[in-house]
């Protein structure tokens, strides 16, 4: 045996062995190595490009989105974390000066965060650079493959719901 050969992933084991596993969690398991590939990509991608990690990075995303800013509980909720975490997120994002907080104007005390001007500027870079990554992890595709397979994650997003209820919406 080599040593040196990199453990197999869930999707590569069960394909070793297709008859212990039935097509569904086959599917699963290849719809979760692809998620994770990429994700992981990305994550390297942000820290090496731009020194900030993803939770960073989609917490600004949220912030991109408003002219107001959200308020510490909204996101919470946009990016379904716990309090806690956005709190040291916006923390270290405050330090750098890419975030503001301020007391929100209904409820004193509630903080609402928004994107400095250097923020904005910062995260529509990264936002760019991320767009490309995203169509290089697809370039292999074509377009109407995409369009196939866009079709197709749909229905599969329809059957998770109907399995598992509106509740666990992403």
């Amino acid at each position: 045996m080599d040593e040196r050969a990199p453990p197999l992933d869930r999707e590569t084991s069960a394909a070793l062995r297709p008859a212990d596993h039935k097509t569904e969690l086959r599917l699963w398991l290849r719809l979760l190595t692809c998620a994770t590939l990429i994700e992981s990509g990305i994550r390297k991608r942000l820290r090496e490009t731009f020194d900030v990690t993803l939770p960073r990075f989609d917490l600004m995303a949220q912030l991109d989105k408003t002219t107001g800013g959200l308020t510490l509980g909204e996101l919470s909720q946009r990016m379904m974390v716990s309090n806690g975490n956005v709190t040291s997120i916006v923390e270290a994002l405050v330090g750098q000066g890419l975030v503001d907080r301020r007391p929100s104007p209904q409820d004193r005390r509630a903080q609402v965060v928004s994107l400095t001007a250097e923020g904005r500027r910062f995260f529509r870079q990264m936002a760019a650079a991320h767009e490309v990554w995203i169509a290089e992890t697809f370039a292999g595709l074509t377009p109407g493959e995409s369009e196939q397979l866009m079709a197709l994650l749909g229905k599969a997003k329809l059957s998770a719901r109907s399995t598992f209820g509106e509740g666990s919406r992403p």
